[in-house]
């Protein structure tokens, strides 16, 4: 069998989706080595690479919220700091910080208690620990 001439070569490859720049919707822009037949696998699945860190809660204060809890009912503890109802979630995450959703939670007697304003604490949503050098200040009294 001859070997296919240097034009062949060229159509074949163009065909393929290989050798030359590709500008629609491509993603590589350098052209291969002459003679490269280059064919995409059907079972690749293009890399996806994250540009930045994972998103962080933001402090929404340096105190904790002293709220009365109410047994059986339902509350979702923002855990992204950017909700204008602290200590609970308005549902601003969705929009600011889609990684990091409330924290749901039902108590199951009723009490007072400290929810964490900082959103670092190592025991959400309950002003309990954190972590050493920073956080909510100690608990005021009532």
């Amino acid at each position: 069998m001859l070997p296919p001439r240097p034009a062949a070569l060229v159509t074949l490859m163009r065909a393929a989706g290989g050798g030359g720049r590709r500008r629609a919707g491509g993603v590589r822009r350098c052209r291969d080595p002459p003679g490269v037949l280059h064919i995409p696998s059907v079972s690749s699945v293009p890399q996806v690479r994250r540009c930045s860190a994972p998103p962080q809660p933001v402090i929404a204060a340096k105190q904790p919220f002293p709220v009365e809890l109410k047994a059986g009912k339902k509350y979702a503890w923002c855990a992204c700091g950017h909700s204008r109802s602290q200590p609970f979630c308005d549902g601003t995450h969705k929009k600011v910080t889609p990684g990091i959703s409330p924290l749901r939670f039902t108590p199951e007697e009723d009490k007072m208690a400290w929810l964490c304003g900082c959103k670092r604490t190592r025991s959400p949503p309950l002003l309990r620990r954190h972590p050493q050098g920073g956080g909510c200040a100690e608990r005021p009294a009532l």
